[in-house]
């Protein structure tokens, strides 16, 4: 676990700025800088290019992590690169052939309350091909465990640039319009920048013919296209069904909720930049000794961190709201049931990078299928009955059952699972804190009662993790915390 939790840690500190800055913009800056309606459009243009790029990027940037370290002939692993560049861009063409063939149409679909969205729709296929390509050469760097660049460039890059656009906003420098175009823009450079870095981290040349395994190649692809499409849908879609049934307005309040929820996903973000081709490696030379290790410490230290998280969101949302513009009300189920999600992803551990890097990847093609079915019918019957809070019931209702249907997947076919006696003492101290402090505040402005509090619950959590011991690599973190290490 050594390179995990050397890059982890560095990831986990970029994520957690990347979301820090995340947060300033959607609890704040998008607030007070832009109208309701154009921060619910720019909620939706990112929703729903997150997701279109899957179908585009054709499961490649997977594919890289699976095959990559399988060639041990350079000439053939060329090859294998060459056909992983050209296909997302055959997806392309496709995808924008069809797109201008029926744009009349597509237009049509966004007349009515939210016509709003009519002359930006051209922008989430730049996005999308922006968003596939930065996946597809991030994996490339992830390969080589070159993880950290492509992070800084993923959680911080576009983070950094969208608040600096939004302060130009209200000093009226650019319009709301130039805004969105400028967006646009950064995610371009951001490719072209992780292009740069790729390029200097390996030797290659193209070679304009398959690879000996291309039927192998091309299967896996398709199935992780159906199925990284799955997961994507699992986690947009119901922003984009909002639209559909609510004002658009409504896409910015359920998506500042989701977003405070988002941040327990954190942990699991940083860590699967190092865990996933750590994984593929593992399983291409069968080493299942340290594979059920690699599964279980890191669903463990996952859930113990990330629980923390959940607590703090959870205990400080009320007091967080009231920094907000009223008009942006908190709907605090769905903080709750997207946050549980969220830490139910993080207790997986390295679950999904077992599943996609093994033969058995199909069967969780057509279970996410399935839940994907499941999520839309959820949001069509439950956003016009319960608002946004349905939106957040049907995100809730799929997740848990398909992260419930990976892990006996994992265990019926590798006779490992994630758990021990020390995920559910976690799960108390995490149900105790979340209990004890939610109706508890200090009497002082809403930031103290947040540092505050938030000191308060992250001492005597961290504190009871080191002395029970609950997992040896956060008690070696923790002391080696004050040498500076």
């Amino acid at each position: 676990m050594g390179i995990v939790v050397n890059q982890s840690i560095k990831n986990v500190i970029i994520t957690c700025l990347g979301f820090g800055i995340g947060a300033v913009n959607t609890l704040f800056l998008f607030t007070k800088f832009l109208e309701e309606e154009y921060y619910g459009l720019v909620s939706y243009l990112f929703s729903a290019s997150n997701i279109i790029w899957p179908l585009m990027a054709f499961g490649v940037h997977n594919t890289i992590v699976k095959f990559y370290s399988s060639y041990s002939d350079r000439k053939e692993r060329n090859r294998f690169m060459t056909m992983m560049l050209l296909l997302p861009m055959l997806m392309a063409i496709i995808m924008g052939t069809i797109g201008s063939i029926f744009y009349e149409y597509i237009l049509h679909f966004f007349s009515g309350d939210n016509a709003i969205v009519q002359p930006y729709v051209w922008t989430i296929y730049v996005l999308t091909i922006a968003l596939s390509y930065f996946e597809i050469f991030f994996a490339w760097a992830k390969v080589k465990l070159k993880s950290v660049f492509g992070n800084v460039l993923k959680e911080l890059f576009v983070r950094t640039c969208i608040m600096v656009l939004l302060v130009l906003v209200y000093f009226e420098a650019i319009t709301v319009i130039q805004f969105i175009y400028a967006i646009i823009l950064v995610y371009i450079i951001r490719l072209l920048v992780m292009i740069l870095y790729v390029s200097r981290l390996i030797n290659f040349s193209f070679r304009f013919s398959l690879p000996n395994n291309y039927t192998s190649v091309l299967k896996y692809s398709l199935l992780i296209l159906l199925a990284g499409s799955v997961a994507t849908l699992l986690i947009d879609l119901d922003k984009t069904m909002i639209e559909r049934y609510l004002p658009i307005e409504y896409v910015a309040k359920y998506g500042i909720c989701a977003y405070i929820a988002s941040v327990i996903i954190i942990p699991s973000r940083a860590m699967h930049q190092i865990t996933y081709p750590l994984t593929a490696k593992l399983i291409n030379e069968n080493n299942l000794t340290q594979l059920k290790v690699l599964y279980q410490k890191s669903s463990l230290n996952l859930f113990a961190i990330s629980g923390l998280l959940f607590v703090l969101i959870i205990c400080n949302v009320n007091q967080l709201f009231e920094l907000i513009p009223k008009e942006y009300e908190l709907f605090i189920w769905v903080v709750i049931l997207i946050g549980v999600a969220k830490l139910f992803d993080n207790v997986l551990g390295n679950n999904n990078s077992i599943l996609f890097n093994s033969d058995y990847y199909r069967l969780i093609l057509y279970i996410g299928i399935a839940m994907a079915i499941i999520a839309f019918v959820l949001n069509w019957i439950c956003i016009p009955v319960f608002g946004v809070v349905g939106a957040a019931i049907a995100t809730f209702t799929a997740v848990f059952g398909y992260n419930i249907t990976k892990i006996c997947i994992v265990y019926m076919k590798f006779g490992m699972q994630p758990f021990s006696k020390n995920t559910f003492l976690v799960f108390l101290i995490i149900l105790v804190f979340a209990v004890a402090f939610y109706f508890w505040d200090f009497n002082f402005h809403p930031i103290i009662n947040i540092g505050m509090k938030s000191i308060l619950i992250g001492s005597v959590y961290i504190a009871i993790l080191y002395f029970l011991r609950i997992s040896d690599d956060i008690n070696n973190i923790i002391k080696k915390i004050p040498r500076g290490a």
